[in-house]
């Protein structure tokens, strides 16, 4: 199996649609983590939740996403505090008995593991603040093992 995730795309349903184009026969699950400033209909093909620029629209905070034998948990990220803000995501995903959570709001790309939960942040599909520019991620479960990876455009 395997899952397209996005976020911070600002407005850009250009880059959204490029990409729903590119991979809507590859991956079986497309994830956007928020701040999309756009109308989540006009993306049918992707769970989105809210980011802290999406306060005209009608998104969850969270969701919960099934992936195969795994739970995915969906967040802007926005709602944890800045320090430790990846542990507690981690630590919300274990309590609602997910291995694997994707946040955003960083713009910045990173994938770690922490207690045993894999935390996704796909940077941003806009613009990072990191300088390694925009990027998405993907995670692929072949059936032995969980792995993410980074796309750089």
């Amino acid at each position: 199996m395997k899952c397209l995730v996005v976020s911070d795309s600002h407005g850009r349903s250009d880059l959204v649609n490029k990409l729903i184009d590119q991979y809507h026969s590859e991956v079986d699950v497309m994830i956007h983590c928020g701040d999309i400033e756009d109308y989540a209909e006009n993306f049918p093909e992707m769970m989105v939740v809210a980011g802290n620029n999406d306060i005209f629209y009608d998104l969850p905070d969270s969701l919960i996403v099934p992936f195969g034998k795994h739970r995915i948990l969906v967040a802007h990220g926005h709602q944890f505090a800045y320090m430790r803000r990846v542990e507690k995501l981690a630590e919300a995903a274990r309590k609602n008995n997910c291995d694997i959570v994707c946040f955003g709001h960083t713009h910045v790309a990173d994938i770690q593991t922490i207690h045993g939960v894999l935390v996704v942040n796909p940077g941003s599909l806009w613009r990072s603040r990191d300088g390694r520019g925009p990027s998405y991620a993907l995670i692929e479960d072949n059936g032995k093992a969980l792995e993410a990876k980074h796309i750089f455009l």
